[in-house]
């Protein structure tokens, strides 16, 4: 009678198929990398989409990589390493709200009724590429309007045909109410969508806008966190940015050093930065004391100039060692929003946005007697 493997013998034999499928694995990475990227990316298309390049020593996997925290670290090539922000789902909003938001989902404006606006506004509001991008392609000759080659300052509008480098392009108009995400940006993760250094950018974070192009409100350093807000309309953004409409950033600040009465006052009256004078709208303490030396303040601020509230903080000999965005304008970080993970407003809370903003729902400026679209 043959005797039955013991446990010992089962677990050997697993173990020696592990090995050798990870050999197979690694067998075939090796074969893909040495034919050429494009047999790599052929076998991920229509084979193992797993499919990837063996690991050099001292590398990371990817799994090794999608685990590993993003802050501050370059990140390998390929995209799909990146995780994507997890959505912020609150309770469902009461019936007056979803009907308010179903009502403002449908409004569409006639195509009579948008006015021309600059082709290279135009392209990039549409996703083709950035503005100084469509300037150059412009000026190169790379598009088309109406069959006639085009030039800078030319403006377009829903009846015009658009080319560029010889594909028909289809034009997005601001025909309806705008998308805003509130995000929970994470240290670490950049605010834009070329770095050479190949570090996050939150727009690889958050969802693709399919009809129109994601546009910053804003922008907040690598090694500031908080809210940013983003949003498919440049004219809210605009609005929000520029210096003569003065929008507060309030910000949580933890300093290592005695924030004195004396100093708080002399950032509120004004100091002289190496870019000129800049100063607090008000400075007050939050919380005790943390880690002994370390204290939390919160300061306002009505511009958004390159690391302002540090360098601030900096001409008095005091060091920051966290910055958080807390809010901006009429929008607060909300509580249960965490790092990583992103909000977008409903139908309701975007038109009220606009109206705060003193602009029309599509993000056209109000004129005296104007009435919602």
């Amino acid at each position: 009678m043959q005797a039955k493997p013991t446990g010992s013998g089962k677990r050997s034999q697993s173990e020696n198929n592990r090995q050798q499928q990870a050999a197979r694995r690694q067998e075939k990475a090796e074969r893909l990398q040495a034919e050429g990227g494009e047999a790599l990316q052929h076998e991920r298309r229509f084979g193992n989409k797993n499919a990837a390049m063996p690991v050099a020593d001292g590398e990371q996997s990817p799994r090794e990589q999608r685990r590993a925290p993003a802050a501050g670290k370059p990140r390998a090539e390929g995209k799909s390493l990146v995780i994507k922000a997890k959505k912020l789902r609150l309770r469902s909003p009461s019936q007056d709200v979803k009907e308010k938001s179903k009502r403002l989902r449908e409004v569409r404006l006639d195509k009579e009724q948008i006015e021309p606006v600059r082709l290279q506004k135009a392209l990039s509001a549409s996703g083709v590429g950035s503005r100084r991008e469509m300037e150059e392609w412009i000026e190169a000759g790379l598009v088309m309007v109406n069959g006639k080659k085009a030039n800078l300052g030319d403006r377009v509008g829903p009846e015009d045909r658009v080319t560029a480098k010889g594909d028909v392009i289809k034009l997005k108009w601001a025909d309806r109410l705008p998308r805003i995400i509130m995000y929970h940006k994470q240290e670490g993760e950049i605010v834009s969508r070329d770095d050479p250094e190949g570090r996050v950018s939150v727009f690889e974070r958050l969802p693709q806008a399919k009809s129109s192009r994601w546009v910053a409100v804003g922008r907040l350093d690598v090694n500031t966190s908080g809210l940013l807000l983003i949003t498919t309309s440049g004219e809210l953004a605009n609005r929000m940015m520029h210096p003569s409409f003065e929008v507060e950033r309030e910000y949580a600040v933890r300093v290592l050093g005695e924030l004195t009465p004396e100093i708080a006052k002399e950032m509120t009256a004004g100091v002289e930065l190496e870019d000129g004078p800049a100063a607090f709208q008000r400075v007050f303490q939050r919380g005790g004391a943390e880690e002994g030396a370390n204290q939390w303040y919160n300061v306002v601020i009505k511009e958004g100039r390159n690391r302002e509230v540090r360098r601030m903080f900096e001409h008095f000999g005091l060091t920051v060692s966290r910055l958080i965005r807390v809010r901006f304008g009429n929008l607060g970080l909300p509580p249960r929003l965490k790092r990583g993970q992103f909000y977008e407003l409903n139908e309701a809370e975007v038109a009220a946005v606009m109206k705060w903003s003193d602009l029309t729902m599509t993000g056209r400026k109000k004129t005296r007697g104007s009435k919602a679209e």
